[in-house]
């Protein structure tokens, strides 16, 4: 059988030929892929280009692996032991390089046509529920990530969150470290403030009560690590 009868059907074996389209069918789920979610959503460019190349890749290992069991091992014990040396990504991140790891198998097995209309298909659908904020309703542009860094006596109980609750109508503690050799202490709350337009002020206040140390402000997006 080849991959010309039916690009429907799976493909018995590849020749050069049938090994091309496989590869531009693979390149072309990943453009569509990346072109649809780098459309309405943050992105790095190396993340970009990995969404379009991926599909290829592991379209070209299914089909050096075909029918060969020992090389499917070996190439199964390999990726065990790869691991990603860039922050963790988001969910949304991951599932699109999964969906793009889809795409390619199902060109690598020699369906062509239904790794095309599956990327097309989930990248339409991903693009819409991004398009209207899906599960995003209870974002407040309010939220903001609180850093502290306070010296190692300073009772942050009374001293720092005294402050935080003059410009925040809630916060949260959500860690604490220490830094400097234990001679310092570095908090992150996260909070809702009640001005943002304050933010300032805030900053000023809490510099007063920490020695001048370090104070950031950050909206909580930006705490969100992209691959």
């Amino acid at each position: 059988m080849s991959i010309f009868d039916s690009i429907f059907e799976a493909a018995g074996s590849f020749g050069p030929k049938e090994f091309l389209i496989s590869t531009v069918a693979a390149l072309a789920a990943g453009l569509i892929l990346s072109g649809l979610y780098i459309f309405r959503n943050r992105h790095t460019d190396s993340y970009a280009v990995a969404v379009v190349c991926l599909p290829a890749i592991v379209s070209a290992v299914i089909m050096a692996v075909s029918g060969n069991i020992g090389a499917g091992i070996a190439v199964a014990g390999a990726f065990s032991l790869v691991r990603f040396r860039s922050a963790p990504g988001s969910a949304k991140e991951m599932a699109v390089l999964f969906l793009a790891m889809a795409s390619g198998l199902l060109c690598g097995m020699g369906y062509v046509a239904y790794a095309l209309l599956f990327a097309a298909f989930v990248g339409v659908v991903i693009f819409v529920l991004t398009t209207f904020d899906y599960g995003g309703g209870r974002r407040n542009d309010a939220d903001r990530i609180v850093r502290i860094t306070i010296p190692e006596d300073l009772d942050y109980n009374s001293e720092i969150e005294s402050v935080l609750g003059e410009y925040a109508s809630s916060y949260e503690l959500t860690s604490v470290r220490s830094v400097n050799m234990g001679s310092m202490f570095k908090l992150t709350y996260k909070a809702t403030l009640n001005d943002v337009s304050k933010q300032k002020e805030l900053i000023d206040k809490v510099r007063v009560r920490n020695g001048n140390l370090e104070v950031a402000v950050l909206r909580e997006e930006t705490e969100e690590r992209g691959l």
